[in-house]
């Protein structure tokens, strides 16, 4: 290929050693980078962690090429490969594998001859056989993608006509339907008059490098969306929440509002400190038809707009059964069936109690959840546990309901999983028996729930948590 025109003629290649130690240098960073790879997050279900690898890999790529463009730089030039014999076996002309060499080709067409000169690095990127002739600038277009036909048709045109550099990139379709990406750079060589002679190009398959840009594109894209979605959702989830759970939560009510048996009642629900979705925990309190009071509380597995449609769900349910007069065991049967043929099926636990005022007797059920705490003359104790799995873990599943007298004055306590930072089951139990003396103390049910939410609520806590305190008035 002859030498532009315009080109130093005083340039020297550079040193090797130079050209060593950016290799060097660009092989340090390659391990560097890969390293970040391995730490970034593999959960295919997380958008940052998908875009964080997707620029790994993209950096990696490119770190690749460099290096391998900087190893040709310092050996120079692949040897000239002779021309097989006419009856002889075609030489290999680039290094298998796909490396480099074979990834990187040159061109130079003689205006004057109508002559095209190819390396055989360029035969295998185009995928043409290296025994025909090499395609003259007429002829090219026939193997580019119909959509990129005009633009290298411009491209050669600026640089033939207004001797502009050619600097862009186009599709190419090799035999058997693959389509690969082509960059092209390339000058006019202009004759001693200033007329153009010839053009030489380099081309380059990018289609690995543009694949990647494309996934940091994607993932870049999907991880800006699930941002805008995220407060969204969250809002919507909070929404739910917010319209299903009896109005005087965080604050307190009396009910029934009228005739003996009153309950003082007061909840809370402690949100998790360590993720911003909304979870499944819920409790409720509802006057009945005849003077009974219905308090429940339970847990749905799972987070977001899922996690709390399903509470609305169950709460719903819930209500309207209590209300049709449905005891605390039965109603939990029905519960679990309408879980267990939910369009999105999930686990759940629950208690579910019917408290009536004219003999103060609590009858109640659960479905894999804790018990209910009763708080008498400065003591505590669980309350004897029937039989009950959770919702939606077996179909059809029976529950057994109890019965337990209460006495004015009696305190009874109502929570879910998580209510204690750091402790479960039986731990976490006795830490809630062992606020006994200061419940025997307090004043309101509120005072109670104000309590528990000084001794526990401020503790970094990994999952959401709600108390539901019920206090014996008359």
């Amino acid at each position: 290929m002859p030498p532009h025109l315009s080109a130093d003629p005083a340039a020297q290649p550079p040193q090797r050693g130079t050209v060593d130690a950016l290799i060097s240098q660009t092989r340090r960073l390659r391990g560097e980078v890969d390293a970040v790879r391995r730490d970034a997050p593999e959960d295919g279900s997380d958008p940052e962690g998908r875009w964080q690898r997707a620029l790994c890999d993209l950096a990696l790529h490119q770190l690749s090429d460099l290096d391998e463009h900087l190893a040709q730089l310092r050996d120079g030039p692949p040897p000239v490969v002779a021309e097989p014999a006419a009856d002889g076996p075609a030489l290999p002309l680039a290094s298998p594998g796909g490396s480099l060499l074979s990834r990187v080709g040159s061109a130079e067409w003689n205006l004057l001859t109508d002559e095209a000169s190819w390396s055989g690095e360029l035969y295998q990127i185009l995928g043409r056989d290296p025994a025909t002739p090499a395609l003259t600038l007429d002829e090219l277009p026939s193997l580019v993608h119909d959509e990129d036909r005009p633009l290298l048709t411009a491209m050669v045109t600026d640089c033939l006509i207004d001797g502009r550099p050619i600097d862009g990139e186009f599709r190419i379709l090799r035999p058997g339907g693959e389509v690969r990406t082509v960059h092209m750079m390339g000058e006019p060589v202009l004759d001693a008059d200033g007329s153009t002679s010839s053009m030489w190009a380099v081309l380059r398959d990018v289609s690995e490098l543009r694949r990647c840009r494309r996934t940091v594109r994607e993932t870049r894209d999907s991880l800006q969306r699930h941002r805008h979605r995220a407060p969204t959702e969250h809002q919507l989830a909070a929404e739910l929440q917010e319209a299903v759970l009896p109005p005087w939560h965080g604050s307190s009510a009396r009910l029934p509002r009228q005739g003996a048996g009153t309950l003082d009642l007061a909840a809370r629900h402690l949100p998790s400190s360590t993720s911003a979705l909304i979870g499944g925990d819920w409790f409720d309190a509802l006057e009945l038809p005849g003077g009974d009071t219905l308090l429940s509380i339970g847990d749905l597995t799972g987070h977001g707009v899922t996690a709390a449609s399903g509470m609305a769900m169950l709460i719903g349910a819930l209500r309207g059964m209590a209300v049709a007069g449905t005891e605390p065991g039965r109603l939990m049967g029905w519960l679990n069936q309408l879980l267990d043929a939910s369009v999105q099926p999930a686990l759940g636990s629950a208690v579910c109690c019917r408290y009536r005022p004219e003999s103060r007797t609590l009858a109640w059920a659960r479905a894999g959840h804790p018990a209910p705490l009763l708080f008498r003359d400065g003591t505590g104790r669980v309350l004897a546990v029937p039989d009950g799995v959770p919702l939606g873990a077996i179909s059809k599943a029976t529950y057994e309901q109890a019965e337990e007298p209460l006495e004015e004055g009696d305190l009874l306590l109502l929570h879910t999983d998580g209510l204690i930072p750091r402790h479960s089951g039986t731990a976490a139990v006795q830490r809630l028996l062992d606020l006994a003396p200061r419940f025997g103390g307090a004043r309101t049910a509120q005072d109670c729930v104000r309590t528990v939410v000084e001794e526990f609520g401020e503790s970094e806590r990994e999952d959401a948590a709600c108390v539901l305190v019920a206090r014996v008035l008359s």
